[in-house]
């Protein structure tokens, strides 16, 4: 493979076979041909049809298509039982696929950051081209805040800079020139003589040939390794499909076990012990668990939206919950992406800088104590005007937004904020010292100077790394008088810029020289010695203000932090240690270390505490999320930029800033933070517990009426009595009147404390042995007592005993179109409605009693128990409807025994509460009067 970046200009001419005139048309239009296109190919899906198909073809679905299919068998003849389960599938089959679908748009991400047009050297003329029409051998022609379109070796530069960040996540512009790199250890992502598709141009000038396009660049690299990427099943997706499995396989067992008794002991004959166990399979099976889990996950998405947390798939949300590690990015993510000067070395003091951003207003504090504004005017009027003349950027409020903005060089901009804030208006001091020359900077003398004519004379301003700068001064002026350069005063300096640097801030020296009586031509060798230091600037990326305490909640939670950074490891080191990420010693290992570890040595490295990762590259962000993955965590991943993508994608929820976030980094995430605030991560992982605890809440609800559900059909078989309640009608509390209180469920606030518990483990299932007992064997039978008395009340008001009841017999021909029957079913169905109601407010709380966490907090339950009592009565009176059900009208003297059922199961419960508080509670004492 060709290593373009070692070559010289001609030999990169005659390597890509191009004119220093660039490629003819036709030359171009024949490499069109071979190279093809220079896009983002997208690999080939699997069809949307196939993947809508599967949830026809899981085991719930299974098991209903053949209950279904068997209800139109001619001696069954039960059509109506039929379709309506046939409803159920293509119901939970539409909402499945609406919750796990997800449109694939980090490809077209990709395409719509690369601009549409290039500008190019062909036939020694500059043109226009479309950039999918760029061709290796392209003659790129590059300017101040041009997109680069494809990767290109430089051939010509004049101060050029470009914004990397979206490929390695550093803020900094980088500083390219057309030196060839004898190197062979070279990072193929920080290349100083290349520019790289999808990176712009901060500033300066180019010229570069295209040597890469489409999927051979970096960027497209990428695109393949986002593709690449596996997407697997969430938590939560695999809770529901173990929760699916088990009551299914319950279901069936116990409906094969009836099918059995049925037929060979209570020898009821095949086609009654049949319908018998279609009836207990679907009493048990929850047709409308699916459904309902959707939309209370979609309920969920509601909130977070309302919280700052944009969530793009709805099984993301209980993820967040479960999560054990947050790995993030610092710029951008954890920092605000604005440089700004914090301290100021000058006249032999250092002061202080208060203020973000790039809004010029600050204070200057020397010794803890705030100087005037005329003050701070005087003092820093010297190296304002030099670190303000001294610049190529630009510091303006937008007329638009009404924000301050800068254009150019962020650290060139936090220098210009900072003159601000001392009072230096640099546009209007410029018009009057206008720049006669310029030493642009160059990576080689780490320095860069202007030079000015004033009405004090001409003057050479200068900045740069402060060692190369101080060796090149010999005076250095204090408070308005220039003294020689001491040894001592040389080593003081030097300490003041060590201190900055632990402190991981960036150092700048300010220098300036006299050349009113310079006769000498301007150049680097004759202008850029005999300087005068004028001081230090030490600037950073600050944190965000809030993300300190966002820290303290993950921690308090539970949640381990990895920042994983492509910038420099003592900036991320002392960033981390700012915001509480680094406590104590800390590790920091390299993207080049990750390459030489084996998987087993970076899962080794990943369970130690207090670590960093720095200047990594996508490859390695994707590595440390797939080990976290093989360690047993729940990996949650930020990241805005392009470089993010493969490692959103391999994460368990990729989570992208929504205001600095690139469109690849959105596509690839499951989660957006529309405000870019780390803090809404916590509030995240908050709503994602509560969901969590909440489903399992409106799950163990619903199981509770399996009992009700199924006792009937215990009853017909061992009593041999009409059946008390029938499969419609059990479909109607299903699919109907449960579905409300359940999503209400869904919606209770957070309990106390929930985030000062350690993340759910990965262990722990939705569906607890526990709570199975619970709904099953205490409160389900509560129910289904109290559905049986209203069944049997109908009978006794119709003079009809238990056995008169037994001597009609369990044959539907003997019973199913009597009204006293209808009655006596619509009955049962409305008790085990009221007794729900009850059910509902047992299942709010596992511990404390429902009146002490607030009987009416949750006002949408409220809600749905009026919406349940509707339906029921719909059902129940309104003509054809209620025949299909199975209905009768229900006198008024019915409905006031109903209604006295309503607080039955709640009742129960809140003993059962009650018990285990007491003997808690005195389990708790005697620990206590023990360890005295």
């Amino acid at each position: 493979m060709v290593q373009y970046y070692s070559l010289n200009n001609e030999e990169l001419y005659k390597e890509l076979d191009v004119s220093h005139n660039g490629l003819s048309d036709e030359e171009a239009k024949k490499r069109l041909e071979i190279y093809g296109p220079n896009l983002i190919k997208e690999k080939k899906k699997r069809p949307l049809i196939l993947r809508f198909l599967d949830n026809f073809i899981h085991l719930l679905a299974i098991i209903l298509w053949i209950a279904a299919a068997l209800c139109f068998i001619p001696r069954v003849d039960m059509p109506q039982l039929g379709y309506a389960i046939i409803l159920v599938v293509v119901i939970n089959a539409v909402f499945s696929f609406l919750q796990e679908f997800r449109a694939e748009k980090a490809l077209e991400a990709l395409n719509k950051i690369l601009p549409s047009y290039a500008r190019v050297l062909r036939g020694g003329e500059v043109k226009e081209v479309l950039t999918s029409e760029l061709v290796p051998g392209d003659i790129l022609i590059l300017n101040e805040g041009d997109n680069v379109s494809a990767d290109a070796r430089l051939i010509e530069c004049f101060d050029l800079r470009t914004n990397n960040s979206v490929l390695t996540g550093e803020s900094d512009p980088q500083r390219k020139s057309i030196v060839p790199i004898v190197n062979r250890e070279v990072d193929p992502l920080r290349l100083t003589n290349v520019v790289y598709a999808g990176t712009s141009i901060s500033s300066g000038t180019g010229k570069a040939i295209v040597y890469a396009t489409g999927m051979k660049t970096e960027f497209g690299k990428i695109a393949n390794i986002t593709q690449s990427v596996k997407e697997e099943l969430s938590p939560l997706q695999k809770e529901i499909n173990n929760a699916s499995k088990i009551l299914v396989y319950i279901a069936i067992g116990v409906g094969v076990l009836f099918f059995i008794l049925s037929l060979f002991v209570i020898k009821l004959g095949f086609l009654a012990s049949f319908v018998f166990a279609i009836g207990i399979i679907v009493a048990f099976v929850p047709e409308g668990l699916l459904p309902t889990v959707t939309l209370a996950l979609a309920m969920g998405v509601q909130r977070m939206a309302k919280r700052n947390a944009l969530i793009k798939k709805l099984s993301s949300v209980e993820t967040l919950g479960s999560t054990t590690v947050i790995c993030t990015d610092k710029t951008g993510t954890l920092t605000q992406n604005e440089m700004t000067v914090r301290e100021i070395w000058v006249n032999g003091n250092s002061y202080e800088v208060s203020g973000t951003g790039y809004n010029p207003i600050g204070e200057f504090i020397l010794n803890g104590n705030k100087i005037d504004n005329d003050n701070a005017k005087n003092t820093f009027k010297k190296i304002s005007k030099a670190m303000s003349y001294c610049n190529n950027s630009k510091h303006y409020k937008d007329k638009n937004t009404n924000q301050w903005v800068i254009k150019g060089d962020p650290t060139e901009g936090a220098l210009l904020v900072a003159a601000r804030k001392a009072g230096f208006d640099y546009e209007t001091e410029l018009k009057n010292d206008p720049m006669i020359f310029l030493l642009p900077f160059d990576s080689n003398r780490k320095r860069m100077t202007s030079i000015h004519e004033t009405d004090e004379g001409i003057f050479a301003f200068s900045k740069g790394a402060p060692k190369e700068m101080l060796s090149l001064c010999n005076k250095i002026e204090i408070n308005g008088k220039v003294e020689d350069l001491t040894q001592q005063k040389l080593q003081e300096i030097l300490k003041i810029n060590d201190n900055y640097a632990k402190k991981a801030l960036r150092v700048l020296a300010i220098t300036y020289r006299n050349l009113t009586d310079f006769k000498e031509e301007y150049n680097v060798e004759n202008v850029e010695k005999d300087l005068v230091f004028l001081g230090l600037v030490a600037m950073i990326d600050p944190p965000r203000p809030e993300v300190e305490a966002a820290v303290k909640e993950c921690f308090k939670a539970g949640i381990k932090i990895i920042m994983i950074t492509g910038d420099y490891g003592l900036t991320a080191d002392a960033i981390a240690r700012k915001i509480g990420i680094i406590k104590g010693e800390s590790k920091i290992y390299l993207g080049t270390d990750i390459e030489k570890m084996s998987e087993e040595q970076l899962r080794e490295i990943l369970r130690l505490e207090n670590i960093i990762f720095a200047r990594v590259s996508p490859e390695h962000k994707m590595k440390i999320a797939q080990a976290l993955k093989k360690n047993g965590h729940i990996v949650a991943m930020t990241g805005d930029g392009v470089n993010d993508a493969p490692a959103l994608k391999a994460a368990d929820i990729g989570i992208a800033m929504g205001i600095s976030g690139t469109d690849v980094a959105k596509a690839a995430a499951d989660m957006i933070l529309t405000d870019d605030n780390f803090a809404s991560i916590v509030n995240a992982i908050e709503e994602g517990r509560t969901v969590f605890e909440n489903l399992r809440k409106f799950i163990n609800y619903i199981l509770t009426s399996n009992i009700p559900e199924a006792v009937p059909f215990i009853m017909m078989v061992i009593f041999k009595i009409p059946l008390p309640l029938t499969v419609m009608q059990i479909l109607a509390i299903d699919l109907g009147t449960d579905m409300l209180p359940s999503l209400a469920l869904a919606a209770e606030p957070p309990e106390p404390g929930i985030m000062n518990k350690p993340p759910r483990p990965r262990k722990e299932r939705l569906l607890t042995g526990k709570n199975l007992a619970k709904a099953y064997l205490f409160l389900g039978p509560v129910e289904a007592a109290v559905a049986m008395i209203a069944f049997l009340i109908v009978y006794y008001d119709n003079g009809i005993t238990f056995s008169k009841l037994k001597q009609i017999g369990a044959n539907p021909a003997n019973y199913i179109n009597d009204t006293v029957y209808k009655t006596a079913t619509t009955a049962n169905h409305a008790a085990i409605i009221m007794s729900q109601i009850g059910n509902a407010f047992a299942w709010r709380s596992n511990y404390d009693s429902v009146f002490k966490i607030g009987f009416f907090k949750n006002k949408l339950l409220f809600w749905g128990i009026l919406g349940e009592i509707i339906i029921i009565n719909v059902l129940i009176y309104v003509p054809k409807l209620n025949s299909v059900f199975n209905h009768y009208p229900l006198n008024w003297h019915y409905w006031l025994i109903l209604i006295a059922f309503i607080p039955s199961v709640l009742i129960v419960e809140e003993l059962r509460k009650l018990i285990v508080r007491f003997f808690r509670n005195r389990h708790n004492l005697s620990i206590a009067n023990y360890s005295k």
